[in-house]
């Protein structure tokens, strides 16, 4: 082999992991443009209320967590390119049903619906990247690919927002987000995956097919950080409005978020490729809490801003290292479960905050939840610190 082709194969940031880079952008923002109005747009819309709320935006989540095991089998038993392109255009064509959804039932169907292509085609995706990126900057390449992710769902609830207060029209962000699915339909048909090498002796069924046991102490993590970001991404807008009178604010919160999501990434590329997850997770999550217990004292208008960068620059260095433990800890063939496992766990935390954050809000007052938000974040701190760090060394596989 020559050196000139020995350089390509080795480059990080090579054609294909560019365009599976962007139909994940694509994918994450065109479905969390509509993420932080969807409470205010189910209360004008059909005055729903707070816990009614909460149960409609909690449909996708339990329809992602459903498909998800069976989308790490699919992409680890099939074309993963062809599971990929099929999930793509499921995902497009739901964003139609939104439109013609004009019941708070067919509204709910719809946003459940939605979740099974979400789910699978998140976890098609993400597995993906990992086959397009040369073995020695996977470490690094995944870390940046998760940014793609990170910072549609920080950008794009702020430019949803932004559209909103300008136009006043749901229809039209409905229709945006089907345009930006359908240029990540596009963008992902035209990836070139390497060819897969047939794995001799693997189990014909077996659990691991469907979920990574080898990493369930790190799966139970994950969800406390999860439920921590279902509470703030979908409640803050609204938050913001009834207990802290900032109307016009959170397309400044979620641009502060994304920022801090972009310098924590940049800040940790040089960590990740030297294989420090465990320091980066520690810095990432101890970063995280104190945002999350600084944005429920609600001190202020600067403190609503900064825990929004605080988390960002937590959550930025947290997630990727999490997801390179995942996939440390599982088989070469088992890269689309360890996918689908973490995303699993992330939504069992989702959905679970959604559900328990529009309870406590209904009942008790958003502040409240917000705190349990809090305890949630720094019980997930103390166990990584304690015992999950410990728990990953053991089990690694090099």
């Amino acid at each position: 082999m020559s050196v000139g082709n020995v350089k390509d194969s080795e480059r990080l940031w090579n054609s294909n992991y560019w365009k599976v880079m962007g139909s994940n952008f694509l994918l994450f923002f065109a479905f969390y443009i509509l993420a932080p109005l969807l409470p205010i747009y189910l209360d004008a819309q059909f005055d729903a209320d707070k816990d009614l709320t909460g149960l409609v935006l909690s449909g996708y989540v339990v329809a992602t967590l459903l498909v998800r095991p069976f989308s790490g089998f699919m992409v680890d038993c099939f074309d993963r390119k062809k599971v990929l392109l099929v999930c793509l255009f499921a995902f497009f064509i739901c964003f139609a049903g939104y439109i013609g959804a004009g019941t708070l039932l067919m509204f709910a169907i719809v946003r459940t619906m939605h979740g099974i292509p979400f789910g699978a085609a998140t976890v098609a995706n993400s597995t993906v990247a990992i086959d397009v990126l040369p073995s020695s900057r996977r470490n690094e390449g995944i870390g940046y690919y998760g940014l793609s992710n990170n910072l549609a769902m920080a950008v794009a609830p702020s430019a949803g927002i932004y559209i909103y207060s300008a136009t006043g029209n749901f229809a039209l962000l409905f229709w945006i987000a089907l345009a930006l699915a359908l240029t990540g339909f596009v963008c992902a048909s035209t990836v070139r995956i390497p060819r897969r090498e047939k794995v001799v002796d693997k189990p014909k069924m077996s659990l691991d097919h469907f979920f990574l046991s080898r990493a369930w102490m790190m799966a139970v993590n994950i969800s406390l950080f999860g439920l921590c970001w279902g509470v703030m991404s979908n409640y803050v807008a609204i938050y913001g409005q009834e207990s802290l009178g900032i109307t016009d604010g959170t397309g400044v919160f979620f641009m502060l978020l994304s920022a801090g999501l972009f310098l924590s990434r940049l800040y940790g590329a040089k960590s990740l490729r030297a294989g420090l997850l465990t320091r980066n997770c520690v810095r990432g999550v101890i970063c995280s809490t104190v945002g999350y217990v600084l944005f429920a004292t609600s001190l202020g208008e600067w403190s609503f801003y900064l825990s929004a960068l605080l988390v960002g620059l937590g959550n930025g260095q947290m997630y990727p290292a999490f997801l390179n433990m995942f996939i440390k800890v599982a088989r070469h063939d088992q890269r689309g479960t360890a996918n689908s496992s973490i995303l699993i766990s992330w939504d069992i935390g989702m959905g679970v905050g959604i559900l328990v954050g529009g309870f406590i809000a209904e009942y008790i007052g958003y502040g409240a939840a917000f705190w349990v938000t809090a305890v949630a974040q720094a019980t997930g701190a103390l166990l990584f610190i304690l015992m999950t760090r410990h728990f990953f060394e053991r089990r690694r596989l090099e």
